[in-house]
């Protein structure tokens, strides 16, 4: 008697037609860029807000990594010979964490400065060349060590001008070398 009232009524079941559906037509997404005006498809780089927080999050993270490390080794090389696991413990966390704030804090303002003059040097100039991001390496380190003295900020300038044209031109050489 069981089967009988089974046949009668049908469960509900929401997703019956979900489990034939191929994963294709079911996220039949757009693969390219959304643009609203044609000219905007043009241009393929990021804009000056997505510049910003990429590259002061960028310094910041590698920073914060980076310093950990060296001051979590630091903490290592400290410990005397009479300190207890907990005490070593605590000097390398306490070590890695001060050094890894600073380091952070340090490359995600130069990170900051960057982005903020490559944007202004990229709406100034219009055009978006190697120039424009030596340039921002030059000011930026210049910028940077300023309080230092003159000498130490033109040091710091030609180092960030040189780094800056080495990253663009060793990722121009990364896409025209290296097969994707």
């Amino acid at each position: 008697m069981a089967d009988t009232s089974d046949q009668k009524f049908r469960k509900y079941h929401p997703y019956q037609d979900l489990y034939n559906v191929p994963a294709q037509r079911l996220y039949n997404l757009s693969t390219s860029p959304e643009f609203l005006f044609h000219e905007e498809a043009a241009h393929q780089r990021r804009s000056w807000g997505e510049n910003l927080q990429y590259y002061t999050g960028t310094g910041y993270l590698s920073g914060a990594i980076l310093g950990g490390a060296k001051g979590s080794v630091d903490g290592i090389r400290a410990a005397e010979a009479g300190d207890s696991l907990k005490l070593r413990v605590n000097r390398v966390l306490n070590s890695g964490g001060q050094t890894g704030r600073k380091f952070g804090n340090n490359l995600g303002v130069l990170g900051l400065m960057f982005a903020g003059i490559e944007s202004a040097l990229i709406q100034w100039r219009d055009t978006d060349d190697l120039v424009n991001t030596a340039l921002a390496g030059l000011t930026t380190g210049a910028i940077y060590r300023a309080a230092r003295g003159p000498r130490s900020a033109a040091i710091a300038g030609a180092i960030g001008g040189i780094a800056a044209a080495a990253a663009v031109a060793g990722k121009q050489a990364v896409k025209r070398y290296v097969p994707i």
